[in-house]
This record gives C-alpha cells, sequence and structure tokens, in this order.
C-alpha cells in the first residue's frame, strides 16, 4: 500500500503541471482533450503554430493544421513557476497536462525569426525578472528600452504614481516585503509591457512575427515565505489570474486578435536537469566576484548598453554576447 501511495505521488507530481492556451486565433487550432505534453516539446508547440519548421515530428493531438498562409502575428509565452496550475475561469482557455517538466527555452523559435525575418522588424523579448535576465532583439530595443529589468528598477517602478499598486487590491500582501514586492514588480512587468507596445502598434501591424517570453517566480518565492495553504499565496494566485487575463486579453487585441497566449505552470522542475541558479533574493546577500560595469558611467549610457544583448543582470552584464545571437539564459 506504501509503495502505491508513492507512486500515485509521483505521477501527480509528473503530471500536475499544466500547458494552457490563453488565446488563439482561428488560424491556429488547438482541440479540446487531455492529451498530455512533454516539457522538452513545448518549443516545437510554439515553433509550429508561428509556421516555423522543428526537427522532429511532433505527434501530439492538441495542435491541429492550421492555415498554413496566415501566420501568427506573435507568440506570447508566460511560464509560472511554483504551482502546478492556476484557478483559471473554466471554459475560458484550453489545458494540457505537462509531463516530464525539465527546463525548456524558446531559443529555437528566436533563431527561425532571425533566419527568416532579418531584414525586417521583428519584436523578440525574452525576460526573467526574478532572474533579472533579458534578451531584446530588434525593435524590441527600442520598443522596451524602458522597461524595468534590474531589483532596484523594478522597486522604484512599484512606487511610481502610476504602477500596479494604485489599482491591485493587494490585501494580505505587504508593501514592506521583499518576496511580496518582487511578486508584485511582475505584474508591473506584464502591464508595463502591453502598455509600451501600445504605444509602437505599428510593429503589431508588420509582416514580421513576434516573439514574448516571461519567466515569473514571484509566486514560487510567496510560496516558500508564507506556505502554500496561506492567505497570502492564496491572495497572490487570485491576482495572478486577474493580471494574466489582462496581459492576455491585451496582446491579444494589440495584435490584432492574431496572437497565441499561452501559459506553462510549473511546480517544480525535475531538478536532476537544472543547473543551480541563486534568485534575485538569494543572489543580493552573495558578493559578487565578477568585475561589473564602472560605476562612473552614466546611467544613460549604461542602459543603452544593457539593451543591445545583454545575458545577465544578476552578476554583471557580459560583453561577449554577439547581439544576432539569442541568449541561452531563458
Amino acid at each position: 500500500m506504501a509503495v502505491f501511495i508513492v507512486l500515485l505521488a509521483l505521477v501527480a507530481g509528473v503530471l500536475g503541471n499544466e500547458f494552457s492556451i490563453l488565446k488563439s486565433p482561428g488560424s491556429v487550432v488547438f482541440r479540446n482533450g487531455n492529451w498530455p505534453i512533454p516539457g522538452e516539446r513545448i518549443p516545437d508547440v510554439a515553433a509550429l503554430s508561428m509556421g516555423f519548421s522543428v526537427k522532429e515530428d511532433l505527434s501530439w493531438p492538441g495542435l491541429a493544421v492550421g492555415n498554413l498562409f496566415h501566420r501568427p502575428r506573435a507568440t506570447v509565452m508566460v511560464m509560472v513557476k511554483g504551482v502546478n496550475k492556476l484557478a483559471l475561469p473554466p471554459g475560458s482557455v484550453i489545458s494540457y497536462p505537462l509531463e516530464n517538466a525539465v527546463p525548456f527555452s524558446l531559443d529555437s523559435v528566436a533563431n527561425s525569426i532571425h533566419s527568416l525575418f532579418s531584414e525586417e522588424t521583428p519584436v523578440v523579448l525574452q525576460l526573467a525578472p526574478s532572474e533579472e535576465r533579458v534578451y531584446m532583439v530588434g525593435k524590441a530595443n527600442s520598443v522596451f528600452e524602458d522597461l524595468s529589468v534590474t531589483l532596484r528598477q523594478l522597486r522604484n517602478r512599484l512606487f511610481q504614481e502610476n504602477s500596479v499598486l494604485s489599482s491591485l487590491p493587494i490585501n494580505s500582501l505587504s508593501r514592506n516585503n521583499e518576496v511580496d514586492l518582487l511578486f508584485l514588480s511582475e505584474l508591473q512587468v506584464l502591464h508595463d509591457i502591453s502598455s509600451l507596445l501600445s504605444r509602437h502598434k505599428h510593429l503589431a501591424k508588420d509582416h514580421s512575427p513576434d516573439l514574448y517570453s516571461l519567466e515569473l517566480a514571484g509566486l514560487d518565492e510567496i510560496g516558500k515565505r508564507y506556505g502554500e495553504d496561506s492567505e497570502q499565496f492564496r491572495d497572490a494566485s487570485k491576482i495572478l489570474v486577474d493580471a494574466l487575463q489582462k496581459f492576455a486579453d491585451d496582446m491579444y487585441s494589440l495584435y490584432g486578435g492574431n496572437a497565441v497566449v499561452e501559459l506553462v505552470t510549473v511546480k517544480s522542475f525535475d531538478t536532476s536537469l537544472i543547473r543551480k541558479t541563486r534568485t534575485i533574493l538569494e543572489a543580493k546577500q552573495a558578493v559578487r566576484k565578477r568585475t561589473c560595469l564602472s560605476k562612473k558611467k552614466k546611467k544613460k549610457e549604461r542602459n543603452k548598453e544593457v539593451f543591445m544583448g545583454v545575458k545577465s543582470f544578476n552578476v554583471c552584464l557580459s560583453s561577449e554576447l554577439p547581439a544576432e545571437e539569442p541568449s541561452k539564459s531563458l
């Protein structure tokens, strides 16, 4: 009996995570069904839905053959760590079990965009606020140059007059707790991405596809700090669901209903396959051993250098990462 219970727990851990479609155009057909999708094939789903080829055929019934001559203008993928699934409104999304929750990146999709649309103006943004990792390419450099990406920038942005703090019902969350602020900062990033893009609507109407890949770990930190049965975790989960729905609606609308918005929820990755990294909260207390940019540089000059292809802000800016190659951090 004990062995049986352990097996059930293992199965629940493997299949408890989810891959959800929040928005999709008519040209991309996702079927309703309980078909598990391997975590390592998520990038292939994104590529195929954008009309790109993949190295290995994907025999997954969830994605049907759509309109091959009508490519989505954008794919937006949000990954939320620390929870198997979120309480999304029933009937509003299509969800599939996610098996083999291993780390993945959309670098292959970004490479396809670079190769096929190098002479046009694609927007490629890959961002992980909790680890201060960002990679921007093409017009993303100009569109999102004011996006907060460092811990100090995120904190300062939250306390500006037009921040999400003025409209969010934070309930049991605190404005004075660093973990809570990290979570709220990620919601601010979602808001700012759609807000900044709305000032450049012409980029959402061109012929080159855009790619957004976002990793959110704030809810995971809330769970570790307060516990998953806490009022703070419940409040944060509800706030996150509302923020994700609004973000999906905004991005879908900005692209004229021709965007795929996907959500991956992962309780935890297979630790045997993860290279150990420190979160922003842990790194803040560590001694930085590598030499960073000189503090004598003007902030404006540093920001300009930051957005030309940075691999990681967590320790220092990388001057070795070519601007034309996608970052391997995300």
